[in-house]
């Protein structure tokens, strides 16, 4: 399974994130980037890849630890930012980024534990992909508009791991499926 950890962004955030991306989809150019479904949205925590059957169940029950010893928390979505010279359009996190960023090393503490193969660490990045390109774009435009964007505060409370199932090469505007395998609440909260 290609898995990975992610902090979900509930429906009423998601809402307000449509209309921001509604409004950038409404500038010139926007027709040259391919735009992330909602279904899509999410901060990822860790990103395992393909991870053998086998190692799931551990996984899972040290991400279930990673969320009992983390507490709510507050976040927004704010801002916004490129990677790869325009390859990756995103919006930030804004309130307690550090609670994020720490939620983020206990996931991938926990895969390494279980032993799953991790790529080397590397600094954690709060970011939620709104849009990408396969050649390099100038968004500037883009992340122009975002910076004034501030979404209402929520408070996270869960943990999810999200399976991804890649589109079928080939299909125009074809985009991943990603199905919840795995939640666990905050603080042991709910």
């Amino acid at each position: 399974m290609r898995l990975f950890a992610a902090v979900l962004p509930p429906d009423d955030i998601a809402d307000e994130l449509a209309a921001e991306v509604a409004r950038l989809r409404a500038l010139p150019g926007a027709e040259g980037l391919r735009w992330t479904g909602r279904p899509g949205w999410h901060f990822t925590l860790a990103f395992y890849g393909e991870v053998d059957d086998d190692l799931v169940p551990d996984l899972s029950a040290r991400l279930e630890r990673a969320a009992h010893r983390s507490a709510p928390f507050a976040l927004a979505v704010r801002g916004g930012g490129q990677f790869g010279r325009g390859r990756a359009l995103w919006t930030g996190a804004a309130e307690d980024v550090p609670a994020l960023r720490l939620l983020a090393g206990r996931a991938e503490a926990a895969a390494r534990k279980a032993g799953v193969e991790m790529d080397e660490h590397r600094r954690y990045k709060a970011h939620l992909t709104l849009a990408r390109s396969r050649d390099a774009l100038d968004v500037r435009p883009y992340v122009e508009a975002l910076d004034a964007f501030v979404g209402r505060t929520w408070t996270v409370g869960e943990l999810v791991l999200v399976r991804s199932n890649l589109p079928k090469s080939g299909v125009p505007g074809a985009q991943p499926r990603y199905e919840p395998v795995g939640r666990w609440a905050l603080g042991g909260a709910g």
